[in-house]
C-alpha cells in the first residue's frame, strides 16, 4: 500500500493542490486540504474499484474535501474572491507583447471576479474543464455526475460568466469614457 500511496502522491499531488488552491484561494489552506485528501485516500484506497482513473477519483475526493471546508466557513464566497491573485496566472502564450499581457491579466481578473457569481458546482466544472483540461467524461467521473449534468453545468456556468463579464466590460468602458470627458 505504501508504494501505491507514494506513487499516487508523486503523480497527482500538484494537480490536487492546484485544484484546491483555485477553490479556496489560500496556499496554507490548500496545503491542509491536500493532506486531508490523502488521509482519505489512505483510509479508503482498499475500496477503490478502478471504475474511473485514479486521477478522477482523487479529484472527486478533493471536491468533497473542498465542499466540507466551505460548509464550515461563513462568507466563503467573499473569501474566495479575496484570496487568489489571478494576475499570477497568465494565459499561456510563448511571446505575448506587453499590451497583450496587460489585457490578458485584466480579462483573467474579470473571469475570476465573475466566478463569484457561480455556484460551487459551476466553479468545480470550470476549474476541472478549463484549468485542469479534463474531458467531460473525466470531469463527470471526478464529480460523480453524468456527462449530461457536466455539460449542463458547464453551459450554465459559461452563461453566468459571460453575462457578468459583459457587465464588467460595460462598466470599464463607462469608466474610460468618464476619464476622456473629464480631460
Amino acid at each position: 500500500m505504501d508504494s501505491v500511496f507514494d506513487e499516487l502522491y508523486q503523480k497527482y499531488h500538484h494537480d490536487v493542490f492546484q485544484f484546491l488552491f483555485y477553490m479556496v484561494r489560500n496556499r496554507e489552506q490548500a496545503e491542509d486540504l491536500v493532506q486531508e485528501v490523502y488521509i482519505r485516500v489512505f483510509k479508503s484506497y482498499n475500496r477503490f474499484e478502478g471504475k474511473s482513473s485514479e486521477k478522477t477519483w482523487l479529484f472527486s475526493i478533493a471536491r468533497n474535501v473542498a465542499i466540507d471546508y466551505f460548509r464550515k466557513q461563513k462568507g466563503w464566497k467573499e473569501r474566495i474572491l479575496e484570496k487568489f491573485d489571478w494576475s499570477s496566472n497568465q494565459v499561456k502564450d510563448d511571446h505575448p507583447i506587453p499590451e497583450e499581457m496587460a489585457v490578458q491579466r485584466e480579462e483573467i481578473k474579470w473571469v475570476y471576479k465573475c466566478l463569484e457569481y457561480c455556484t460551487v458546482d459551476q466553479k468545480a466544472v470550470v476549474i476541472l474543464r478549463f484549468i485542469h483540461d479534463l474531458s467531460i467524461v473525466e470531469t463527470a467521473e471526478a464529480l460523480g455526475w453524468t456527462e449530461s449534468k457536466v455539460k449542463t453545468t458547464q453551459h450554465r456556468s459559461l452563461k453566468v460568466l459571460k453575462k457578468h463579464m459583459e457587465t464588467f466590460y460595460r462598466r470599464e468602458e463607462g469608466n474610460i469614457e468618464k476619464v476622456r470627458v473629464e480631460r
